[in-house]
């Protein structure tokens, strides 16, 4: 498992860099926080006073020391914009986040896995899958989102358009399920021309005619050669595409007024809320780095070359 463990490490390091990079591109921005929080009419003794008390006027290196040394404790410091802390803050917000991400990710490898699958064994719906996949990518998430709005939110009355919901699961998964399809429609497209295209090329491929020849039957051939041999890399699209879901779902709950922590970063983000902006940059990377770090997993398991390799 050194490939694995060679992977785990190299994500540790992308999320130290990352944190590293957007801690410094907050403190080049122009803006002074303290000034913002002080007040139009402060003095210059007020506004360093309150530098001093939320340790802005300290040194780069110290400030985000000090910051990394509690993040690894679960302490991400007070927020400059709320004057609470930046824990309780997230918190309510992380499980909207990741309810979304997970619904939409769900209707990503349901439809396109499933009409991927459907365009090899039905020869028939080819056609159909190829150009609804192709019209699918094609229109940005916004769009797709002001399209479930307009269609099933205002005139059908199926959905409502706005918010998350604070009730149970299903009330929230009720709540979520326009902003969960505008995020997922076009990457489920995507996912369904690669499944797709690496199940035909198996399907083509001289072994599988092998198979058939011993009097295997069509769906042990598809489930043994075609789907076992093509899912490699349909595991790493969509363990790329679901990682990716979580930027993307910066854009979702923008437009459907969605309390998450896409929203909360780009609030945060315009208040130069230090402590915020790298809380969630933190959560959201190390999020991308677990869900690729799966993926990879699956691949060496399902390719055993790869397991070849990481023998020592």
């Amino acid at each position: 498992m050194r490939a694995l463990g060679r992977t785990a490490l190299s994500g540790v390091v992308t999320i130290l860099l990352s944190s590293l990079v957007v801690f410094a591109a907050l403190d080049l921005a122009p803006g002074d926080p303290a000034a913002r929080l002080a007040g139009n009419r402060a003095t210059q003794q007020m506004i360093q006073q309150i530098s001093h008390r939320y340790g802005l006027d300290q040194p780069f290196w110290e400030r985000y020391t000090h910051w990394l040394a509690g993040a690894l404790h679960g302490d991400f410091g007070p927020s400059l914009e709320y004057r609470q802390s930046v824990s309780s803050l997230i918190s309510p917000r992380v499980g909207t986040t990741f309810v979304l991400v997970g619904y939409a990710s769900t209707i990503i490898l349901v439809l396109g896995i499933g009409a991927g699958v459907l365009a090899t064994v039905v020869r028939r719906s080819n056609l159909a899958v190829t150009i609804g996949s192709g019209v699918l990518i094609a229109i940005p998430t916004f769009v797709a989102a002001f399209l479930l709005v307009g269609l099933f939110g205002l005139k059908l009355g199926w959905f409502p358009v706005l918010g998350s919901s604070s009730g149970g699961l299903l009330d929230r998964l009720w709540h979520l399920t326009l902003p969960a399809f505008a995020l997922a429609l076009s990457w489920a497209a995507y996912v369904a021309q690669i499944t797709r295209a690496s199940l035909r090329e198996q399907a083509s491929r001289e072994h599988v005619e092998t198979a058939r020849g011993r009097g295997l039957t069509e769906s042990q051939v598809f489930r043994r050669h075609i789907l076992r041999n093509g899912a490699i890399p349909i595991v790493t699209v969509s363990g790329l595409t679901v990682a990716g879901l979580i930027a993307g779902s910066v854009v979702v709950e923008q437009a459907f007024g969605i309390d998450g922590l896409g929203s909360f970063l780009v609030q945060s983000v315009s208040a130069k809320d230090y402590n915020a902006v790298l809380a969630i940059t933190l959560i959201l990377v190390a999020a991308f780095v677990i869900i690729t770090t799966l993926a990879d997993l699956i691949h060496i398991l399902l390719d055993p070359r790869v397991r070849a390799r990481a023998q020592p």
